[in-house]
Formats: C-alpha cells, structure tokens, sequence
C-alpha cells in the first residue's frame, strides 16, 4: 500500500520540493477554488496594477465551480474541471506567488516551466468523486466575484482532500510518465 503524504496549506517551499509526481496527497487547510472567469478578472486586476481579493501566497487554488449546498452540507458537488482552461493565466498566478493548483487533465509546456521556475505542485483531483471530494470540505465561503455564481472565488476550509501529484514542481509530469510506463512495446 502506498503511503499518503498530508500536507498542510499554506504550503511552504520544503514541502513543495518534497512532493513528487505519483505521490498521493491528503491536504489540509485552506483553498480556494476559482475557474477560468475569475481568472481571466485576477490577471487583468493584475495587468492593471490593482489589488488582488485574495493574497494567494503559497496558497493553493483548486480548479472547481462547487454547486449549491443541499440542507445540511457545506457545499454541493466540488469536482475538478479541466486545468488547460487555466493555462493562458497561471504562469501569472504563480508570479503572484501561488504553490499549488489542482485540476484535471494535463498543462502546457508554458506553465510546467512556471512551475519549476517558481517552484509550484500541481495536484489531479479524482474525477468523477465530486461527491466523494465535497465531504473533505468543512467550511464555504465567497470572498470575490460573487456575480459569477458557481465561478466565484470561495475559500473552503478541508480537511484530508485527496489528490495525487501530477506535475511535481522539478517538471515530472505523471501525464508522461504513466504513458511510458504502460506503454506496450513490440
């Protein structure tokens, strides 16, 4: 059995370089999810020389548009989307220092550079456990662009979310390395 390293947010530089490529995770903390709408407001905020509504310093951002809490839950279903939709804005982010995001899918050569340059992790959250992943988070909240509804930045308190390191922060990339892995040879 695979043993699971916990980690606890905001990550910090030791951690970070700790992580690598295949590693299970189970963080706790704090993350925020934002999609592509609220990052397209972040960069142009950014570009423009305003201030951000969150310091995302060795923060995590998780790549998710939670749906509406059914009576009694903190939260509705929080899957991952879809990490290339980020791709054009998160080499930005992590010059903001952010240390961790969490989608699904791979990532750009543009933002695996970023990642090694600014020595970021990006975690794979288990797709199709939107369920699943939404019982890890213990607390919900809107802290900016409430107007974009599910696409709003939220800050959720979990505890023990799973994940896997897909791109450790030296550039091993589980998308790559599962394929050579598997791959069959004649």
């Amino acid at each position: 059995m695979t043993d699971i390293k916990k980690v606890s947010t905001p990550l910090t530089d030791e951690v970070v370089k700790g992580l690598k490529a295949g590693d299970q995770v189970s963080i706790t903390g704090v993350i925020y999810t934002a999609r592509d709408a609220a990052h397209k407001l972040l960069t142009e905020a950014i570009a423009s020389g305003e201030e951000l509504p969150v310091d995302f310093t060795n923060q995590v951002i998780y790549y998710a548009g939670p749906t509406p809490a059914k009576p009694g839950k903190v939260i509705g279903s929080c899957g991952p989307t879809t990490s290339g939709r980020m791709d054009a804005y998160s080499p930005t982010m992590m010059e903001q220092g952010l240390k961790g995001m969490i989608g699904k899918g791979p990532r750009s050569k543009e933002v695996i550079d970023s990642m090694i340059k600014n020595n970021v992790v990006y975690f794979a959250a288990i797709g199709g456990a939107a369920a699943l992943i939404a019982d890890s988070v213990k607390s919900a909240e809107v802290v900016a662009f409430d107007d974009l509804g599910p696409e709003a930045i939220r800050r959720l308190e979990v505890v023990d979310y799973p994940c896997i390191v897909a791109i450790d922060s030296e550039g091993n990339n589980l998308y790559e390395l599962g394929v050579h892995q598997y791959r069959v040879t004649e």
